[in-house]
């Protein structure tokens, strides 16, 4: 199931990355009325997301710059213009955390969890289950930034 899970996730967010590279520096960073967010606020999210929903939450240190976590977590919206440099990061962190989580998986760094309940109703009691949410969240998130996309294009 593992295998499949994690496929699933990549898949997704290779998807997500070609939504993104497929996308004008200023697509990427316009809310187009009747959104409150941006294509790459929603990328952003989900990699923060991730972060703090598997690391976190099992009292471990998130492996990303903090300033991403500050201006991507759930709650927040875009602040400012997103550069091509910060946007490249965020491509390379999309794949890459989900590669490390998987490693981190393997070597059992996740111990401890503390619940949480999302914004779905979905309780979370363990890592595992975190990762189980993560198709779901992710998809939202890229849905979210198809629709901007097509917003944009449709004006």
């Amino acid at each position: 199931m593992e295998n499949y899970l994690f496929a699933t996730i990549r898949q997704t967010r290779k998807n997500f990355i070609e939504l993104i590279e497929t996308s004008t520096i200023e697509e990427l960073n316009e809310v187009p009325t009747g959104f409150n967010n941006n294509m790459i606020w929603n990328f952003g999210h989900i990699i923060v997301s991730q972060q703090l929903l598997c690391y976190k939450l099992a009292g471990l240190t998130p492996t990303i710059d903090p300033q991403y976590i500050l201006s991507y977590q759930k709650g927040t919206k875009p602040e400012k213009f997103i550069e091509a440099e910060e946007i490249n990061d965020l491509k390379k962190l999309m794949l890459s955390t989900i590669d490390d989580l998987a490693k981190d998986l393997r070597n059992n760094v996740f111990v401890t969890y503390h619940a949480f309940t999302t914004s779905y109703g979905v309780e979370l009691n363990s890592t595992i289950e975190a990762i189980q949410f993560f198709p779901i969240h992710d998809s939202f998130h890229y849905g979210c930034a198809s629709s901007i996309k097509k917003a944009i294009n449709n004006k």
